[in-house]
C-alpha cells in the first residue's frame, strides 16, 4: 500500500507517507515545552513526519492558553528534549510556526505583547483564558511598515531557533484564520499599501516570510499550510479566494511541501486541483481521512502525503493499527485542551 512506502522529502527520508497533523493541545505551561510533551510526541514517532502544534514565533504570536513558543533560550532548550526523543524513536519532526494575529487575548500572554493584524478588524467570538474563563477577543493594532519588517524577522529567527532545537524543518501556518491567512483574506486585510488591495499585494507578506525563512534554513526544510475556502476564526466567504490561493501556491514552488486542509465547500475540489497544477512540489492533504480514503488520494495522485489529526490523539500507534487493520480508539474532546496527562499521554497502544 502507498501509505506505508517511504518518501523522500527534500533531503529527509520519511519511513512512510503518514503525517501527524499539527494540533493545539495546550500543555505548555508558561509557554515552555515539558516532559508531557516529550512523551506525547515520542509515542507518535512512527509517523513518517510529525508536525507540531502551533508554536509562537514571538510573544505577539501567542493567543491561546498554554501554547508553546520558540523565541527564548528556555523554549529552545526544552524543545531539544522533544526533538531528541522523536529522533531516538526513528521519527522526523517539523515545528509549525503559528502567529495568531488578531485571534488572541492579553490574559494568555506570559509576558508583555501586542495584538497585531494586517488591519484593525476585531475577531468575533470568545477566547478561553485560564484567569477569567471565556473573554471576547480584542481589536488588534494594524501592523505598521516597521512592524511588518520586525514580524518577518521574528518568523526567520524562530525558524533558526527551531533548527537549534533539533527540528528537521518548519511549517508556516498560513491557514485557519491566523496572521498569515489574515493577510490573504480580504475581510481581515483592508490595507491600501503594497500589502493589500489585490490578489498579488495580499499575498506579498506570506511570500516574503516564506522566502526569508527558506533563505535561512534551506527551501527543502520549509513547508506552508493553507486552508482554501475555510471560514474558521471568523473568515466569511469572499470573492477571488480561488485566484488568491492558486497565486500563492504558484509563488511557493521550491519549498518542501504545501499542506492543504480539505473542507466540504462546493468550490474546494476545483481550487485544490488548480493549486495542485500550480504547485509542482510535494503536497500533503489533511482532514477527513481514514485509511482507505488516504490510500485512494495517494493512488489518484492528489497528494504525496496524508496528514491525520484526531486519530493520532487517541492512537499513538496509529501507523501500526493501520498496518494491522486494527480498530481505532476514539479521542475524548473534553481533554483536547486541558493541562495534564489525562487524554494526552494516557491512551494505550493496541497491544
Amino acid at each position: 500500500m502507498q501509505l506505508f512506502t517511504p518518501f523522500r522529502l527534500g533531503t529527509l527520508e520519511l519511513n512512510n507517507r503518514i503525517v501527524m497533523a499539527p494540533m493545539t493541545r495546550s500543555r505548555a505551561l508558561g509557554g515552555v515545552p515539558n516532559d508531557l510533551m516529550r512523551s506525547y510526541y515520542q509515542a507518535r514517532a512512527t509517523a513518517g513526519l510529525i508536525i507540531t502544534e502551533g508554536v509562537a514565533p514571538s510573544p505577539n504570536g501567542l493567543g491561546y492558553a498554554r501554547t508553546p513558543g520558540l523565541f527564548s533560550d528556555q523554549q529552545v532548550s526544552a524543545f531539544r528534549s522533544v526533538t531528541d526523543a522523536v529522533h531516538e524513536a526513528g521519527g522526523r519532526i517539523f515545528a509549525q510556526l503559528m502567529h495568531v494575529g488578531r485571534i488572541s487575548h492579553p490574559l494568555n500572554w506570559p509576558e508583555k505583547a501586542r495584538v497585531v493584524a494586517p488591519s484593525a478588524v476585531r475577531g468575533e467570538g470568545m477566547m478561553w483564558t485560564d484567569l477569567e474563563g471565556p473573554r471576547p477577543m480584542v481589536e488588534p493594532e494594524a501592523l505598521s511598515s516597521a512592524d511588518l519588517a520586525a514580524t518577518r524577522e521574528e518568523f526567520v529567527q524562530a525558524a533558526k531557533n527551531a533548527r537549534r532545537a533539533g527540528f528537521d524543518g518548519v511549517e508556516l501556518h498560513s491557514a485557519n484564520g491566523y496572521l498569515l491567512n489574515q493577510f490573504l483574506h480580504a475581510h481581515t486585510n483592508r490595507r491600501t499599501d503594497e500589502y493589500g488591495g489585490s490578489v498579488e499585494r495580499r499575498a506579498r507578506f506570506v511570500i516574503e516570510v516564506a522566502q526569508a525563512t527558506a533563505e535561512a534554513l534551506g527551501a527543502d526544510r520549509v513547508g506552508v499550510r493553507l486552508s482554501p475556502h475555510g471560514t474558521f476564526n471568523d473568515l466569511p466567504e469572499v470573492s477571488q479566494e480561488q485566484e488568491q490561493l492558486v497565486s500563492v501556491a504558484r509563488s511557493l514552488n521550491g519549498l518542501a511541501y504545501l499542506h492543504v486542509i480539505q473542507n466540504p465547500h462546493a468550490s474546494f475540489e476545483a481550487t485544490r486541483a488548480k493549486m495542485r497544477a500550480a504547485y509542482t512540489g510535494p503536497m500533503i492533504l489533511a482532514a477527513g481521512f481514514d485509511q482507505n480514503k488516504a490510500e485512494a488520494a495517494l493512488l489518484e495522485g492528489r497528494a504525496e502525503l496524508i496528514s491525520f489529526g484526531r486519530p493520532f490523539i487517541a492512537n499513538p500507534d496509529l501507523v501500526t493499527r493501520f498496518q494491522r487493520q486494527q480498530a481505532l480508539a476514539t479521542p475524548d474532546p473534553g481533554t483536547f485542551y486541558t493541562s495534564d496527562a489525562a487524554g494526552y499521554t494516557d491512551y494505550p497502544t493496541f497491544a
